[in-house]
């Protein structure tokens, strides 16, 4: 990693304050259900993830380290931009619900994440931080309605989480 990104990353971290915590998250979370590939459909994203397009995490459990893989990947600035990778690890917190993790997309940096909403059949997810600075708004597939994720927004904003600024990832159909 370059001194550069090293130090927007800490600048980053610097600006995650905000005057309203959310400590909420799912009761239970079966996490080999969870894992797999997830679209992220809209959210209010770091740095490191703008003007994405076709933006997947695939989550894969490392029964050997006990932590999460994290494949996380997007085309940068159109659908046939050149696509970006970033790697990450992650280490459940909580494992009475498998809802609260710590993910670090390089050492020394390690973000809490939350899954903060999740839907019975596993079709759709929301993950958050306590700060409220982040939110995603994930899918099993790759097309979901504006209406839904409006729906699905609606719901954590009832839980009292921040549901403005939020942003849109473009998809391709898939076959």
């Amino acid at each position: 990693m370059s001194l550069r990104a090293f130090i927007a990353a800490l600048l980053t971290l610097a600006g995650c304050s905000s005057t309203k915590t959310y400590e909420g998250h799912v009761d239970q979370l079966d996490r080999d259900r969870f894992m797999g590939k997830w679209y992220v459909q809209a959210g209010r994203f770091t740095m490191f993830e703008q003007d994405a397009f076709n933006a997947v995490e695939i989550y894969s459990w490392n029964e050997k380290k006990q932590q999460i893989d994290v494949d996380f990947r997007f085309n940068e600035g159109s659908f046939t931009g050149p696509e970006k990778k970033i790697p990450q690890t992650a280490f459940i917190e909580d494992h009475k619900s498998n809802a609260r993790w710590q993910v670090r997309p390089f050492w020394p940096l390690l973000f809490d994440y939350r899954v903060i909403a999740l839907d019975a059949n596993y079709d759709w997810t929301v993950i958050g931080v306590p700060n409220q600075k982040y939110v995603w708004v994930m899918s099993r597939s790759a097309q979901m309605s504006r209406e839904k994720i409006g729906e699905i927004l609606s719901g954590i904003k009832a839980l009292g989480y921040r549901v403005d600024e939020i942003e849109y990832v473009e998809h391709l159909p898939t076959p």
